[in-house]
């Protein structure tokens, strides 16, 4: 059983690391997360049969990642370890087949894989598909110096890359968020619309697409003035769905 261990906590990744490569049948992948971007980019590689993830988390929070791995037909089998007890009830709507509070004591690690171990991917998928449906986030959540920022979706206009930061431009303003533009476009793939290598936009946002004077494209967003630039490789799927709306 291949094992991915998520945390943002080094040594509570060396803690949970050293335990499970004790457990027979075991093997604990040398690659580990910090972030929930980089647990959903290692599940998709590495294709673990355990995951063991933390829910307090950089950039996707441990039940945002569960819920979208949840929908993947190859999910591994998700053991959360936390330090708080207060999601226990969350954490199993994403399906997941063990609840442990830090500090992970050995016999319950055991006991939750060796849950998980009588499980096969199939008979995983198979309480997937007859568990109630997840529903997925209606808002961005950001760390501001207020505190935690939450953005409805619905008033995001769109989310624009710059270096290695991400700004998602919202009708109260401009938000610095700690999630990347491709783990944004596969989790809400009918809302974002790629028009540029740095931009997704909002769909229902999108009011018209005009050509400037030098042949670039641009896309005018409802209430914008300042129009967003539309490569050419994504020209076409944007007029398409403009013929559509």
């Amino acid at each position: 059983m291949k094992v991915l261990i998520a945390d943002d906590e080094p040594l509570a990744r060396t803690r949970l690391a050293r335990m499970a490569a004790q457990l027979p049948g075991c093997r604990v992948l040398d690659e580990q997360a910090a972030t929930g971007t980089q647990v959903l980019e290692l599940c998709e590689r590495l294709q673990p049969d355990i995951l063991l993830l933390d829910i307090q988390m950089p950039e996707l929070d441990g039940l945002e990642v569960a819920a979208i791995l949840d929908r993947r037909e190859n999910s591994p089998a998700i053991i959360f370890c936390t330090a708080h007890d207060e999601f226990a009830l969350p954490a199993f709507a994403v399906n997941a087949l063990g609840y442990l509070v830090k500090p992970v004591r050995m016999e319950q690690l055991q006991q939750a894989v060796e849950r998980a171990a009588r499980l096969n991917p199939m008979q995983r998928a198979a309480l997937r598909q007859s568990a109630e449906p997840v529903p997925g986030r209606t808002h961005i959540s950001a760390k501001t110096h207020k505190g935690i920022e939450c953005i409805a979706l619905e008033d995001v206009l769109y989310f624009q890359a710059e270096h290695k930061y991400v700004t998602v431009y919202h009708i109260n303003g401009e938000t610095l968020i700690d999630e990347s533009l491709k783990t944004l476009e596969n989790e809400f793939p009918e809302l974002l619309l790629r028009i540029h290598r740095s931009i997704l936009v909002n769909r229902t946002m999108i009011e018209r697409m005009q050509r400037n004077s030098a042949g670039q494209q641009h896309l005018y967003l409802k209430g914008q003035d300042l129009p967003l630039p539309v490569s050419r490789r994504h020209a076409t799927p944007v007029r398409e769905l403009m013929h559509r709306l």
